[in-house]
């Protein structure tokens, strides 16, 4: 029913007769000296692309030495950080500029993963910043016992950001935190304490919500998972089932299949996977089912487009309530909505989110209803910093920026045509499985064949990881065994910051194929 076709559209302009050079696309330096305008899929392999222009002028650094930091790292600082230093060649940052980074070495890079799709407006945006400077002249903290404004205008301003009954909100510092706490609250408020999460999520990294996480290198040998099920992840590229219109994204799996349009067997099969989870796996009755809209560290992973509304039904018979985890795909990064659970046509019972809430300032939040809060009442529920004046200034500044600089529309028309462009850089590639993802939230799969769909070794996936670094473009690595390169920058980036990194991935690509 279900077959793997590698597809050979749009695979070569020289195929189509298309002219070599066109407007508006990025620049190709050949080693002649020459200039010429090129699609990203012409790309001479010796050729290095121009990285786009940029007016901003970074200060000279003048701190300590490399090796004085890598010194400190190894002896004072959390010594997991050496293991997730992602490249051979360690990147020192030292200041950024919307979606640019310098280091040390005054060296600029186009940064496409945003601290892990945080930074949402850009680095250090004026607007932001100005916002932040004028409350810490004003008041940087009291305790919120006291009624501060900030705090109160802030509120009231997510608030109308979220749709009936979503309306009472509990600030926090970051996503483990607002997770942990909506787990909690979860169970007070059905008396039931079995929570159901997919395979491949990530949820947080406090003790209680790395159970909720189903991604071994994020867990411990110690009790965390006690109440915890993860069911069938339904991944409609790596999974068993998975066809040619599944998913809600410009660009859909290379997977073939006989379902009519509007049908999709691929998500009655994950139903019926999450049915058989009920079944054999958890008591009668649940406390609740975490879910991201957009698989975030699990590599931008999709579900068939219906799933999240037929399990929020199966959920809520069995008196659980639904968790929206809008950690990262919150704040128009999906650019079709605001919120990536509107996309799946649902409206949760409590929303979670952090990370782009605050442009990279620490801020999280959960939203529930005035009925889940009720319920929540039972003990004193106190957070310290948790909005704090400074805080909700810098979330506030972000949502009026989000809408002055028409940034969800952005991350709609830039992310759509970056998807297009990269599944014709799959089309061309055998070890390019899949392109997924809304908006700026992209998800690239490595292959080692596009028949057997087998994850690219982890040293080939360094191999390319490391190349697009050093011609300027920071990305991440996700996916179950680390297969799936993420895009999810500063949602500022432009068509030509776009075209830069098509060719600088391109190269690595192409580059890595031929040692191969």
């Amino acid at each position: 029913m279900f077959k793997v076709v590698s597809s050979l559209r749009g695979r070569c302009a020289v195929l189509t007769g298309q002219p070599c050079c066109s407007p508006g696309l990025a620049k190709l330096h050949l080693g002649s000296g020459a200039v010429c305008q090129k699609s990203a899929l012409k790309y001479h392999p010796a050729g290095l692309a121009e990285m786009p222009s940029c007016d901003f002028k970074p200060e000279e650094y003048k701190g300590m030495s490399k090796e004085r930091m890598m010194e400190i790292r190894r002896q004072n600082c959390n010594p997991v950080t050496m293991k997730i230093t992602y490249y051979k060649k360690p990147v020192f940052i030292h200041q950024g500029h919307m979606q640019w980074l310098w280091d040390v070495d005054g060296k600029r890079y186009l940064d496409l993963f945003a601290g892990v799709a945080t930074v949402s407006l850009g680095h250090c945006h004026p607007k932001v910043t100005a916002a932040t400077q004028r409350q810490l002249k004003r008041l940087w903290h009291t305790t919120n016992i006291y009624v501060h404004p900030t705090l109160h205008e802030y509120c009231e301003k997510l608030a109308s950001y979220l749709p009936d009954p979503l309306k009472v909100i509990y600030l926090t510092n970051s996503g483990s935190e607002a997770n942990d706490l909506a787990m909690l609250m979860a169970r007070l408020h059905t008396g039931n304490f079995d929570m159901i999460t997919f395979r491949g999520s990530y949820h947080g990294g406090t003790q209680q919500t790395m159970g909720l996480t189903s991604n071994s290198p994020y867990k411990y040998p110690v009790a965390t998972s006690l109440g915890c099920t993860n069911t069938m992840n339904p991944d409609v590229f790596r999974g068993p089932w998975g066809g040619s219109h599944c998913r809600d994204s410009p660009v859909q799996t290379i997977r073939d299949c006989d379902c009519a349009q509007g049908h999709c067997m691929a998500n009655d099969q994950y139903i019926g996977q999450l049915k058989e989870t009920f079944a054999t796996s958890v008591p009668s009755q649940i406390a609740g089912f975490f879910a991201e809209p957009i698989q975030g560290m699990g590599g931008a992973v999709q579900y068939p487009k219906n799933y999240l509304k037929e399990a929020y039904k199966l959920v809520r018979e069995r008196g659980g309530i639904c968790i929206s985890d809008e950690v990262q795909t919150g704040f128009g990064r999906t650019g079709s909505h605001f919120w990536g659970f509107q996309g799946h046509d649902v409206v949760p019972d409590m929303v979670t989110m952090a990370k782009g809430i605050g442009n990279g300032f620490p801020i999280g939040a959960v939203v529930t209803t005035p009925e889940i809060a009720a319920s929540f009442g039972k003990a004193f529920h106190f957070n310290t910093f948790g909005g704090s004046p400074v805080a909700c200034a810098v979330a506030s500044s972000v949502l009026d920026t989000i809408k002055e600089d028409g940034t969800q529309q952005n991350s709609l028309n830039v992310g759509t045509y970056l998807m297009t462009e990269l599944a014709k850089l799959r089309d061309k590639y055998e070890i390019i499985g899949d392109v997924r993802g809304k908006g700026l939230q992209i998800g690239v799969e490595m292959v080692k064949d596009k028949a057997s769909r087998d994850p690219l070794p982890p040293e080939a996936m360094s191999e390319i990881f490391e190349h697009v670094k050093d011609m300027g473009v920071l990305i991440g690595k996700g996916g179950l065994y680390g297969q799936t390169f993420r895009i999810q920058p500063p949602m500022c980036i432009t068509k030509e910051d776009v075209d830069f990194f098509l060719a600088v991935f391109n190269k690595a690509v192409h580059g890595y194929m031929d040692r191969k």
